[in-house]
């Protein structure tokens, strides 16, 4: 068989190894797409322009915890990149934070209380509404978030840019995220359900 490719998208400093069980195996090969050139990349653009990669170039994309760094009206222009740059079999593993979770925490008033400890630190809504503060105060501004998503949104957000089929996921505390996954055309619901069973956690 022959190894596919899946496209890392703001792959930061990861690897496949901290993307989903499903791509972190020898079938897979990652290619890293980053707008930071510092950590290395395959490729650098961002996901408003991914002219760097060909048309129906890739059987994947894996995208964790970046379409909410863009503008509201950025956010089409994206998913249509990775529908692009998908083959027709192709698909969209992508994950972000949750806002009707971490609003139930605004709504109770604990904005600036811990939602969760990460392996960075303690996590606040207010971080996960608006990026991780610590970073952005050493100047790194691409941890800025300037949309969200509830489950609902997203799901509809990814039918109206061309994705046939989406399986979703939502996770509250201590998680705050959504997780889809989102084909280019038509899958059987079996088939889906077991793509997601091997891309979600």
């Amino acid at each position: 068989m022959n190894q596919k490719t899946f496209l890392h998208v703001g792959c930061g400093p990861k690897h496949k190894d901290k993307t989903t069980r499903g791509f972190n195996t020898p079938d897979w090969k990652e290619l890293r797409f980053d707008i930071d050139q510092s950590v290395n990349p395959d490729i650098i653009g961002t996901m408003t322009d991914m002219s760097a990669v060909a048309d129906a170039s890739v059987d994947a994309i894996f995208s964790s915890h970046n379409i909410e760094h863009l503008y509201p009206h950025e956010v089409e222009v994206a998913l249509k990149e990775f529908t692009r740059v998908l083959k027709p079999s192709g698909f969209l593993v992508i994950t972000c934070p949750d806002l009707q979770s971490v609003c139930a925490l605004v709504a109770e008033d604990k904005l600036l209380e811990p939602a969760y400890v990460a392996s960075a630190g303690p996590i606040t809504p207010l971080d996960i509404l608006y990026g991780h503060r610590p970073p952005m105060a050493k100047g790194n501004l691409y941890m800025a978030h300037r949309c969200g998503f509830t489950e609902k949104v997203l799901v509809g957000t990814l039918r109206s840019c061309g994705f046939a089929t989406v399986a979703s996921r939502r996770r509250v505390h201590p998680h705050y995220d959504l997780y889809a996954v989102a084909t280019k055309t038509t899958m059987a619901e079996s088939d889906l359900r077991e793509l997601a069973g091997t891309h979600m956690p």
